[in-house]
């Protein structure tokens, strides 16, 4: 399944607007019920205005009542991992078990968990503690 989710996250950079840092960046969401949901990052002039691919596919993945994922592919030509927002936009909605797949133009690729990119993540059950 890291192949189909490759392409669909390698495809949703044809979609990308990026003028600026000119990063094409996909990302692609495993659902526990075999589908995929694919997204691209969105940039804007006023940089905070900026969306970053996985959280386009996890905002699209939950707008459509998908919350069971069992893995997120994010390609970068370079192979960069998801950034600190995107970590923790993840960690509202997905288990430290979640599988993260990164890949870059090479075809080469990184499996970590979401544990394991945000070992020390606020999670909606670290804030229902107060």
């Amino acid at each position: 399944m890291s192949k189909e989710l490759r392409e669909a996250a390698l495809n949703a950079t044809k979609n990308c607007h990026a003028p600026y840092s000119k990063a094409y960046i996909g990302a692609a969401i495993l659902t526990t019920d075999g589908e995929i949901i694919s997204g691209c990052n969105v940039e804007n002039a006023s940089y905070p205005g900026c969306i970053c691919a996985e959280q386009v596919a996890i905002v699209k993945a939950i707008s459509e009542g998908k919350r069971n994922w069992s893995s997120i592919y994010v390609y970068s030509k370079a192979g960069w991992p998801p950034c600190g927002v995107c970590r923790q936009v993840m960690s509202e909605f997905a288990p430290k078990s979640l599988k993260i797949i990164i890949g870059d133009d090479g075809g080469n690729e990184k499996e970590l968990t979401l544990g394991e990119l945000l070992p020390h993540s606020f999670t909606p059950e670290e804030y229902s503690k107060n």
